[in-house]
């Protein structure tokens, strides 16, 4: 799951608009809003392009999109670890 919180911090404090992300992506900025809120699941593929537009490093890419726990404000379900 992808870490909401952590991912729309990391968007804000960058350069890039969620519009210009979703731009790159080739995306709509609805599409991306749902991956971001863990509705749709990220690509691979958005997966790298989006680790070269925010600058993540291998960790926090790791912790941004691969998040075993995430708040109960970051999905629409309960999560049970």
């Amino acid at each position: 799951m992808t870490d909401t919180t952590e991912l729309n911090r990391r968007i804000e404090t960058s350069n890039v608009s969620k519009e210009g992300i979703a731009s790159r992506l080739g995306i709509s900025l609805s599409s991306l809003n749902n991956k971001i809120a863990n509705r749709t699941e990220f690509k691979a593929s958005e997966i790298d392009s989006l680790v070269g537009i925010l600058h993540l490093d291998r960790p926090a890419m790791i912790r941004i999109f691969f998040a075993k726990k995430v708040s109960r404000c970051d999905t629409k379900e309960v999560v049970n670890a």
